[in-house]
């Protein structure tokens, strides 16, 4: 007699996606208004010429959002459907998070000194690059790709940041407007990200044969787009030299402590969403139960959507708090919650719940250390200081991928306890520089 196995199927209620989103549209409409800030984000009494600009970086930085979300959510069943093993797969990660590591750390100085709009321009051609090289050939473009697309992350991680901080002092806008926009950034990437995993499924449902090169065709077509855009839309006239790059770098970041506590808060945060990327999947199926990882995706970035509205809430709203009093808590929840996970809870609900309760902290923190950089670090070292912050983050994670890929040394849940460790001591870093910055801030941009 046969014997019939039934699986079970776990899948997050539809309902949870609407409210999701029904939420971040509330937290945004009825955001209060505080009399400390001279327009609000939704106030057309702001100047016509920071909105422009607002409204075309946003755009920019959405579209190459999108770009980021599209290798995200399609390079790894690209990979999977050209039957390329774990093994290779863990090589591929590697390869990326070295060349992150050895190339990427020097690119936001390299930014800095010869350029926003050309290191922008480097980021469109790279993903153009690899777009062509995978139509042409397939097997050397996933090698190329490999190594390319991680330069490509770490120009985006600093670039546009750092871009929009220097046009904003430039112009001669509002700090208040910065933070505006740093937590429109958040919410926007995350959209941006949703949509790109809209735009994946669309593009290789219809037939998976030839569907399979029709996100590369769609990379081209974006990249090309930013490449118009970046150039027509944007002036710059970059006159640094080297030598006094240097000195002031020396001196403005390396010999300043409050700047080293945020470097390593930054890399701790950076490590623990590249250590949950890689092991959420692994976590859900741990139990054996089937999972529709595609519905659970959406959720998380909308998770991290609504965090980024409760930033401006927190800052600007009846009761605001300082910055560096909100990321402490944010970093403690973030410990606790992959804690929780590290201690092996195989629950798919509750971990689902701790997963998006970690999206929406990230959400959060992003543009709290923005604000945070905006009042301790000159803007022309901006993009230096950020790309010296994911030095650790991509040494850690090659290092742990050495140990858990190759030599299965260590466990994931020992990985996740070590991110825990290190978001603990971010916590800490925050409380140190509260403690330190009691005195007013020796901030020269414009409030």
């Amino acid at each position: 007699m046969g014997v019939v196995i039934e699986s079970s199927v776990w899948e997050p209620s539809p309902f949870l996606h609407v409210f999701i989103f029904l939420l971040c549209f509330v937290s945004i409409f009825v955001l209060p208004y505080s009399p400390n800030i001279t327009y609000s984000v939704f106030d057309l009494r702001r100047p016509s010429s920071f909105l422009r600009f607002q409204r075309n970086f946003l755009f920019i930085y959405s579209l190459a959002s999108v770009m980021e979300g599209l290798w995200l959510v399609f390079g790894e069943y690209e990979l999977v459907y050209y039957g390329v093993g774990k093994e290779q797969m863990v090589l591929f990660l590697c390869l990326g998070y070295a060349a992150a590591l050895f190339a990427g750390t020097f690119l936001g100085m390299l930014s800095d000194l010869i350029g926003r709009k050309k290191v922008c321009l480097v980021f469109f051609i790279l993903h153009l690059f690899v777009g062509i090289l995978k139509k042409i050939s397939l097997h050397p473009g996933i090698w190329v790709a490999n190594i390319c697309l991680p330069l490509a992350s770490s120009v985006f991680s600093f670039n546009f940041e750092s871009w929009v901080a220097v046009e904003h002092e430039k112009q001669g806008h509002r700090q208040g407007s910065l933070s505006d926009t740093f937590w429109l950034m958040t919410s926007f990437e995350s959209a941006s990200l949703i949509g790109s995993q809209i735009l994946a499924n669309w593009l290789v449902e219809s037939n998976v044969e030839k569907g399979i090169a029709s996100p590369s065709n769609a990379s081209i077509f974006l990249a090309v787009l930013g490449v118009i855009l970046v150039t027509r839309g944007w002036t710059e006239n970059p006159q640094v030299k080297f030598k006094d790059y240097k000195t002031s770098f020396f001196t403005h970041i390396f010999g300043v402590k409050r700047i080293w506590l945020l470097i390593w808060a930054q890399a701790c945060l950076q490590l623990s969403i590249a250590v949950f990327w890689i092991l959420w999947a692994p976590t859900l199926v741990a139990d054996g139960r089937e999972v529709h990882l595609g519905l659970i995706y959406p959720c998380l970035l909308g998770a991290r959507m609504l965090g980024s509205t409760v930033f401006p809430w927190l800052i600007s709203g009846p009761s605001s708090i300082r910055t560096e009093d909100c990321l402490l808590y944010a970093f403690v929840v973030l410990g606790f919650v992959l804690s929780i996970i590290a201690y092996d809870y195989q629950e798919i609900g509750v971990l689902v719940t701790l997963f998006c309760l970690f999206h929406a902290c990230v959400g959060l923190i992003l543009p709290s250390l923005a604000r945070l950089r905006t009042m301790h670090v000159p803007n022309e070292l901006r993009g230096g200081m950020i790309s010296l912050s994911l030095a650790p983050a991509n040494a850690a994670i090659l290092l742990l991928l050495l140990l858990r890929g190759y030599y299965q040394k260590i466990e994931n849940a020992a990985i996740m306890a070590f991110v825990a460790f290190g978001l603990f001591s971010a916590a800490g870093c925050m409380h140190l520089l509260k403690r330190w910055g009691k005195k007013p801030y020796q901030n020269s941009h414009k409030l």
